[in-house]
């Protein structure tokens, strides 16, 4: 028998996570580095004491709200392409269950995370415990059970020498590339001060092994003779050919054989906005170039992509009458999606070999491609010089609200700023090597049409799950992950009112982040969704009980925490807020008070929503008839 060494479960738990390291192209380092902690009474005397004790080597931070830091370790794990962690850990009950909305966040994006939650006593001893919910048919239930659903693997420990089994298991997921997600650990508060003489051998270093897999000959084969049999192909460029490190190949594929490039929200900054034959984002919030070629398109190639709604525009994107699919992507299930011919390999891997088989190919597109992407940079040329008077927009832009609406606005926020030209205008003076974040509202969607990201790895965009709230906590994590660079949080009033209290982490650990607060005093992109489909605007703005628009000093917010702040209604404002927060050593607010219906708007593209079957108004009807025939005329399945 080994040598033995008595630990707690805590205790060996944290000596464990110090142990993972993981190999990646001839590189190793550490997977996890550090640990964010809410300590509660489920937690801090058993977790905490080991971290306490045993803790140095990793980085520990304490968070603010369990779901902000969990944010914060996702963001992290996105930025290091998901070869680096942190893990999690929160007490019991409504601790755990502030997990919940990160979990699905983790799990939707495929982006590892280990989370560590306090669970009730396995003794059932003090029963029922403190925060603990109890079910008549069961005893063994708790709030952690909510997790299930949303990890990508799930366990309770109830004795100590399980937690050996279990963290074997949870990294064999976290680190492979096709299985890649939540893992989520639940420890009874009694369990983890509990104790175990657990062989010596476990705490061992454990290298984990990010290999490339390549794909087999009848893959490889496969997928040549589509490429050379098709016309027109394009590469749908996913975040699974980001997290491959794929750019480089990609883009000699791209420029050799002329096939185009359209991205997808996790795949945004694979390949530089600059590269010649770089369409955009595709779909529902793509720009009208990506959009075009994807339906001229005869051969869909994705390159780890998820086809969700928004990429496929409810599947109508493409001519699925006339294009066949070819999927390259690591994970199985994906790769089947579309009726596609299925590549299940790493994407760099395969792409290396297409590039020596496909020879002297061309595609038809030609021209076609810098026609196309000329036709856009005009267009977002408009969106960057959008301008307000009280005689209307110039140039015009579609909006649904009346133009004593947009006044009224104009007037309460004291703005004529539009939300397009100040996104361009950050985008045109921060650094060319800077990260941006956001999640959700209107602003992904002006993002993945106009924002131009030139430097790879820079635009940290969650979409999987549009998951409000983690912008600014995403921000947080970013700036771990890379911690010379500026980070800038792309946030809308209403996710900031959701959920900003990990601004207080990055403040309390000089960790700069810049926050890019854009107000236009309601839920924008759902009062968008409300009044495009034939509804008034009905509880999306944020108006007071006697229908005053809201003005709230949100700068005053920040600079309570002890932030910068600036305020920037003008484009000169914003140019020298932004140039001023970059010589900041403390996190920064930049506070811009825009007009609504100033984002941008879908270009050739179709979003399957529920629109009311029966309503006694008009407009609703319409708008039930025209989301049936474009229902008729989509994919089915």
């Amino acid at each position: 028998m080994g040598k033995k060494i008595r630990l707690t479960t805590g205790q060996a738990l944290v000596k464990f996570l110090k142990q993972q390291y993981i190999l990646v192209d001839g590189e190793e380092f550490r997977f996890v580095d550090g640990i964010f902690n809410i300590f509660g009474h489920g937690n801090v005397l058993g977790i905490g004491q080991a971290l306490e004790q045993y803790g140095n080597g990793l980085n520990i931070y304490q968070g603010k709200n369990e779901q902000g830091m969990a944010h914060a370790a996702i963001a992290f794990s996105k930025q290091k392409l998901r070869q680096q962690i942190y893990a999690v850990t929160t007490s019991v009950g409504p601790g755990s269950a502030n997990l919940v909305a990160a979990a699905g966040t983790a799990l939707a994006n495929n982006i590892p995370v280990l989370l560590l939650p306090g669970d009730v006593f396995s003794s059932r001893q003090p029963n029922p415990v403190l925060q603990q919910i109890e079910h008549e048919h069961s005893a063994d239930i708790s709030t952690n059970d909510a997790l299930r659903a949303v990890s990508r693997y799930w366990d309770r420990v109830t004795r100590p020498e399980q937690l050996m089994s279990s963290l074997i298991r949870a990294f064999e997921v976290m680190t492979n590339p096709a299985t890649a997600g939540p893992a989520t650990i639940c420890i009874g508060q009694d369990v983890e001060g509990e104790a175990f003489d657990y062989d010596e051998t476990f705490f061992k270093k454990r290298v984990h092994y990010l290999d490339r897999k390549a794909p087999v000959a009848r893959e490889i084969q496969g997928a040549i003779e589509l490429i050379k049999n098709s016309k027109r192909p394009i590469f749908v460029v996913g975040g699974g050919a980001k997290y491959s490190q794929a750019q480089e190949v990609l883009a000699r594929l791209s420029e050799k054989f002329h096939i185009p490039l359209v991205e997808t929200q996790a795949g945004k900054s694979t390949i530089s906005a600059n590269f010649a034959n770089n369409l955009g984002g595709l779909g529902v919030t793509g720009t009208l170039s990506a959009n075009k070629a994807a339906k001229e398109a005869d051969l869909i190639i994705g390159l780890g992509t998820r086809y969700t709604d928004f990429t496929t525009a409810s599947k109508t994107t493409f001519d699925f009458d006339n294009a066949q699919f070819l999927n390259i992507n690591i994970n199985r299930f994906q790769a089947y999606k579309l009726d596609a011919f299925q590549v299940v390999a790493d994407i760099r891997a395969t792409l290396e070999l297409l590039e020596v088989e496909l020879h002297d190919y061309q595609s038809a597109f030609g021209s076609r491609i810098s026609e196309l992407k000329d036709e856009w940079t005009k267009e977002r040329d408009r969106l960057s010089n959008v301008t307000f008077t009280h005689e209307g927009f110039d140039p015009e832009i579609k909006n649904h609200f009346s133009q004593s609406t947009i006044k009224e606005y104009a007037d309460a926020l004291n703005t004529t700023f539009a939300q397009t030209t100040a996104l361009c205008k950050i985008n045109d003076t921060i650094d060319e090597d800077a990260i941006v974040v956001t999640a959700a509202g209107s602003l992904p969607g002006d993002m993945q049409r106009i924002w131009n990201p030139t430097s790879a790895n820079t635009y940290n965009v969650e979409y999987g799950y549009s998951c409000m709230g983690y912008e600014i906590a995403g921000a947080l994590g970013a700036k771990l992950a890379e911690p010379t660079k500026e980070v800038y949080a792309m946030v809308g009033d209403g996710s900031f009112l959701l959920l900003h209290s990990e601004l207080v982490t990055a403040l309390q650990y000089n960790k700069k982040i810049n926050i890019m607060l854009f107000d236009n005093s309601g839920f924008g992109c759902i009062n968008n969704l409300q009044m495009c489909h034939g509804s008034s605007s009905f509880f999306t703005e944020f108006r007071t009980a006697d229908n005053q628009i809201l003005n709230i000093d949100y700068a005053k917010v920040a600079e309570g925490y002890g932030a910068k702040v600036y305020r920037a209604n003008t484009v000169e404002e914003l140019n020298f807020a932004i140039e001023d927060a970059k010589k900041q050593n403390v996190s920064t607010l930049i506070e811009m008070k825009v007009l609504p219906k100033t984002m941008t708007n879908g270009y050739e593209s179709w979003w399957n929503v529920g629109v009311a079957e029966v309503s006694n108004n008009e407009k609703v009807q319409k708008a039930h008839e025209e989301n049936q025939r474009h229902r008729e005329l989509a994919k089915q399945y």
